[in-house]
């Protein structure tokens, strides 16, 4: 008798990874951040990533990150965290699971309580000195959702959109 597989997923590796793919998605050149929702039941209910709004070109929007402030890309930008609330298959994400890349700054922090997500499992808290995120963790404490960050237990997951090796040759066209 042959046991199962025991180098599976964890739900948490799982969600992450499905939240870390999502923000390849992003055209910013500086800062890819995806989001992932999942329910009680460990379905994928959300997912988002960084960028500009709809109707918003990508190629007429500015990706700066310094200069006048409506020359930078800060003001258009729509978070991950914020279009995986948004693009969500259901109204409803009461008790749900955020996974985030980066901790959430205050704005996405006030979407998550408001959508009824009772816990953020995020990989990074490279901005954790910042007044945006020390006032999201105020607002997580005061509401009673939970935070986390997510610990890997493996470094890296391969996808591979081949099984074995390249494509065989493609046979000349016959005249």
């Amino acid at each position: 008798m042959v046991g199962k597989r025991t180098d599976y997923l964890s739900w948490d590796e799982y969600f992450m990874a499905v939240a870390l793919l999502s923000g390849l998605r992003s055209k910013d050149p500086n800062t890819q951040v995806g989001a992932c929702v999942a329910n009680a039941q460990n379905k994928i209910v959300g997912v988002g990533y960084n960028g500009f709004p709809w109707g918003c070109p990508d190629d007429e929007m500015p990706w700066a990150r310094d200069g006048a402030y409506l020359e930078t890309k800060y003001p258009y930008v729509c978070h991950a965290e914020l279009n995986a609330v948004l693009n969500s298959i259901s109204r409803n994400l009461m008790d749900c699971r955020i996974y985030v890349a980066l901790f959430p700054c205050n704005e996405c922090t006030k979407v998550i309580i408001q959508s009824g997500i009772r816990e953020v499992i995020y990989l990074s808290d490279k901005y954790k000195d910042t007044d945006a995120i020390r006032a999201a963790k105020i607002m997580l404490k005061k509401s009673n959702t939970l935070y986390r960050r997510f610990v890997p237990k493996r470094e890296s997951i391969l996808l591979r959109f081949m099984k074995t090796g390249p494509l065989p040759a493609t046979p000349e066209p016959q005249l």
